[in-house]
């Protein structure tokens, strides 16, 4: 007969993982398939920022705005080891004409049409005079006119930017955002399933009944009350095929390409960038040693093509960001590319480079029991888009808990917003071989949690293999033993960008070593 659940979840996504949290808090029972590994698609390949959108504020969508600012703040204090306060460079360019046809310019051309086109900065200043939160408590400084010339913000730039303005965002570590969501869920009593792919789902009776195929061909079924279609690029074929109808119509799949370039700047603040054309990029300081710059917006034709950015695309972010910085970039600069594939909900997008970002949900339960198809959403508002889609399917169940993830720190992130320095030097002081930049990544990494990975090891020898780059194999067993890791993909560039640091050699003792564990296993 197969076991039965509550609700089974299918993708292990942010909105998958979110969802499975949540659920598993108010008391339901939960099963989560993901087909690879967690964060794999395109919620662990974000541009990495927890924010609330200064591009909403061409189309006055303020409230937007304020919305994704109220879930920044709930992340900055529920997850504060990874992610943490970051500032926003915005240079001002007073030859920039915005071709883009929003509110915003479509008012500034008819208000003041001797500008030509061109933006005048107060009128920038005061856009983004409106970029807080409601009421105006924030955890982070306001915005701020800046002067670039002879500082280290406007040092890598080049020298027509003389000014422009920061302001307050959030950096967020997306994919083990996604993962700590799935820890939390399995620790409230979710099953929590990677490499198990859904082969089929059909109503029967009350219940979905679900088949699971694993890595090894092996199939098993299970009863739900309620399915939760949170399967990404592939939404729309899994609702067809739940509920019989015919694929939604729809804009469909929109990608977005990123590039890691070496460090362009020094310092730990950001910036964001416009073109001509109303897109815009950001660049951030990335793993201490590089920057990282995205991202592109374009169709994708089929969510089974492979997700890669095209020579065009990375070619127009490398030459969108030479626009701006003094130092010119080229292809050979590139030192690592990665592309996420997301969905838009049907009619809800019109253009790829503004294809909204809005979660929607789709409840189909008039045949049977629920299915909730979930379309696209943001990284940022992903709690609170996981409280909508139980408020939807709670009316399904009896004695649903209430809403409860606002306050509830993530796995290693009970501790206070600006308490990762302060852990860190508790760390270094408790394990004096860490030395204070090992023990602050590890705080990074895994906040309170840290201690425990290191347990009782006197020095570095204690934690057996060294991999390079202060890697070692009792982290790698924590990502393996705690944090659903599988293969050297899963720990190099999920759980950690360990693949930007380690040398070739490296990366061949770890395979190693993962490949002798799984053949003892």
């Amino acid at each position: 007969m197969g076991e039965t659940t509550d609700l089974f979840i299918i993708g292990g996504g942010i909105n998958g993982c979110g969802i499975a949290r949540d659920a598993a808090g108010r008391g339901l029972s939960v099963v989560l398939a993901e087909m690879g590994d967690l964060g794999s698609g395109a919620s662990g390949s974000t541009t990495k920022l927890a924010h609330g959108g200064i591009r909403y504020l061409e189309r006055f969508q303020f409230s937007k705005i304020r919305d994704a600012m109220e879930e920044r703040e709930i992340l900055l204090r529920t997850a504060p080891h990874i992610c943490r306060p970051l500032r926003v460079v915005l240079p001002y360019d007073p030859d920039m004409r915005c071709e883009a046809d929003t509110p915003a310019t479509r008012l500034l051309r008819l208000l003041l049409p001797w500008t030509g086109g061109k933006r005048p900065a107060w009128v920038i200043r005061l856009a983004l005079s409106l970029y807080k939160p409601r009421g105006n408590r924030s955890l982070l400084p306001p915005m701020a006119q800046i002067d670039l010339r002879g500082t280290a913000e406007g040092l890598p730039l080049q020298d027509r930017l003389a000014k422009g303005w920061e302001v307050s965002d959030a950096w967020v570590d997306d994919a083990r955002l996604v993962m700590l969501n799935a820890r939390d869920a399995a620790a409230r009593g979710a099953k929590i399933m990677t490499r198990h792919l859904v082969t089929s789902v059909e109503r029967e009776g009350a219940h979905w009944l679900v088949t699971v195929e694993d890595l090894s061909g092996v199939t098993t079924e299970y009863r739900a009350r309620a399915l939760v279609n949170a399967a990404g690029p592939w939404t729309a074929k899994v609702q067809a095929k739940a509920t019989g109808q015919e694929e939604p119509a729809g804009p469909g799949l929109v990608r977005g390409a990123h590039v890691v370039v070496p460090a362009l700047f020094g310092h730990d603040k950001a910036y964001y960038l416009q073109a001509k054309d109303g897109r815009y990029i950001f660049a951030l300081p990335y793993e201490k040693n590089f920057t990282l710059i995205g991202t592109t917006y374009v169709e994708h034709p089929d969510a089974d093509a492979p997700a890669f950015g095209t020579k065009s695309e990375i070619g127009y972010l490398l030459e969108f960001a030479s626009r701006y910085f003094r130092r010119p970039l080229a292809p050979e600069d590139v030192v690592w590319s990665f592309t996420g594939i997301r969905t838009a909900a049907p009619d809800t997008a019109d253009a790829a480079n503004r294809a909204a970002r809005d979660m929607a949900l789709e409840l189909d339960d008039l045949d049977g029991p629920p299915v909730l198809s979930v379309y696209s959403g943001r990284l940022t508002n992903y709690r609170k888009q996981a409280e909508a889609a139980l408020d939807l399917l709670s009316p399904h169940f009896q004695n649903v808990l209430s809403p409860w993830t606002a306050h509830a720190p993530l796995p290693g992130g009970d501790m206070p917003v600006d308490g990762a320095g302060r852990l860190a030097v508790q760390l270094a002081t408790r394990y004096p071989f860490l030395g204070g930049e090992w023990a602050r990544r590890l705080v990074r990494a895994y906040g309170t949690e840290a201690a425990e990975m290191l347990g009782s090891a006197k020095e570095a020898a204690d934690l057996g293999r060294d991999f390079g780059a202060t890697l070692t194999e009792r982290e790698v067993l924590w990502m393996i033993e705690r944090e659903f890791a599988v293969t050297a993909e899963d720990i190099l560039w999920r759980r950690s960008k360990f693949g930007l640091h380690l040398e070739r050699h490296q990366i061949t003792a770890l395979e190693g070593f993962l490949s002798e564990k799984r053949a003892a296993a």
